[in-house]
């Protein structure tokens, strides 16, 4: 007797018609033909049976605050800063928890299973990160939630912001951030790396950073973050998000950088809808459009992470929870269109994903948590393209969410039928 058992799956490592029994939160067989009793039996009918949706990379403490005090005119990033430094002062403890939470319902019922949420500590009544703790308290059985400390006005820029920083991680903030280009010097960013990668190193915790969110290609601070992560031996615990600016560097620079950064095992999480959208805002033709070099630094054997980062906040007007929507943005701007590439991208937003949060029990396979999403495709390829309906989300065993199939009827002169876009 199990708990749950799927039948008929499709599995992204290409595994097809399996069967997958969940007993106790776990999932205790994979394969084909499973007879046993279960509490649950639902039939995949051939779908992809996906791990959840992992976002590495986002601001829960803004998100669905588009519009208020004021719209972003420009659309840049230093616009959305300073509307969101307009807008911390207005916001209550209890509208972001508000607001994340609806927003948790909305991510939930898109798959997403994890989510690493910077949080800003520039703002010294800590409101964000006291409204995130609490939420990731309330939603602990359904979402796996990753706080970052986030001296967003810049850690030194900000004469409270070190000291607010070092508050937030002793309240139970997981992770060391920082946004060395917003300082006021170059040398001070640099001297903001090593700060905080010692306060990392001292503390036993990982590190994300925003570094080098900028089309200036004398922004690079990704260097010093490498040097720093050897130096320390944080090798494997440490995330340079975003890093823009090296899609505008000299390419024999970034032949020198581009080891030095997998030397020191970093992980990269750039941010594709996001990055698209705020990066050459200053160029006429030909316009820059922002991503990072992700072909290169994935085939240095770096671990990439597709983000979504925002969602219908200051800097983002757009966004629905959708990982395939980044995927898919993520494999255009990034040429990434071999069938071989188009099936990493899918990795970009599950296990590679994963990996840089340090999640444990992830995946499809025995001994792992029952957590997956059934998704309205036959494979990977096809989830990105279709940006799959998640009929079911499964969390330890459950069902969580459920969505129904993507069906049209059309109606034409002797060609009446029902299409379903994954039998296509």
């Amino acid at each position: 007797m199990v708990d749950l058992l799927i039948k008929n799956a499709n599995l992204p490592d290409g595994q097809n018609g399996v069967d997958i029994a969940c007993q106790g939160g776990k999932i205790v067989a994979i394969e084909a033909g499973i007879t046993v009793q279960a509490g649950q039996v639902i039939d995949a009918a051939g779908h992809l049976v996906s791990p959840p949706f992992v976002d590495p990379h986002f601001h829960m403490d803004a998100t669905l605050s588009l519009g208020r005090p004021r719209m972003n005119v420009s659309g840049t990033l230093l616009e959305g800063i300073a509307l969101w430094g307009e807008l911390k002062p207005l916001q209550s403890v209890d509208e972001i928890i508000e607001r994340a939470l609806r927003y948790c319902d909305i991510a939930v019922s898109m798959g997403i299973g994890a989510i690493r949420s910077h949080v800003d500590v520039c703002d010294d009544e800590l409101k964000g990160v006291t409204a995130l703790l609490e939420v990731r308290e309330q939603i602990k059985d359904y979402i796996d939630l990753q706080l970052v400390a986030f001296p967003q006005d810049g850690v030194f820029r900000d004469p409270t912001a070190m000291g607010n920083t070092l508050r937030a991680l002793d309240m139970g903030v997981d992770i060391v951030g920082g946004i060395p280009h917003f300082e006021r010097t170059m040398s001070a960013g640099a001297q903001s790396v090593t700060a905080l990668c010692e306060i990392a190193a001292e503390r036993g915790l990982m590190v994300d950073m925003h570094c080098d969110e900028s089309d200036d290609p004398h922004s690079r601070h990704v260097e010093t973050l490498a040097y720093e992560t050897t130096r320390l031996g944080l090798q494997g615990r440490v995330a340079g998000s975003h890093l823009t600016s090296m899609h505008s560097m000299d390419n024999y620079y970034v032949s020198k950088l581009i080891p030095l950064m997998a030397e020191a095992e970093l992980n990269v999480i750039p941010n594709p809808p996001i990055n698209i959208m705020l990066q050459g805002r200053h160029d006429t033709y030909p316009k820059r459009r922002g991503l990072t070099r992700v072909r290169e630094l994935r085939d240095a054997g770096m671990c990439v992470g597709f983000g979504q980062d925002c969602m219908m906040d200051p800097w983002y007007s757009l966004g629905r929870a959708d990982m395939l929507d980044v995927a898919l943005m993520g494999l255009h701007v990034g040429q990434l269109s071999s069938r071989a590439d188009m099936t990493w991208c899918f990795d970009t937003v599950t296990k590679n994903s994963a990996k840089i949060m340090g999640l444990q029990d992830y995946g499809i396979a025995k001994s792992c948590d029952a957590n997956f999403v059934i998704l309205q495709a036959k494979d990977p390829i096809e989830a990105i393209r279709l940006r799959a309906t998640r009929l079911t989300v499964v969390r330890k065993g459950k069902v969580i969410a459920q969505t129904p199939p993507s069906v049209t009827q059309i109606d034409l002169p002797n060609r009446p039928q029902s299409v379903d876009p994954s039998e296509n």
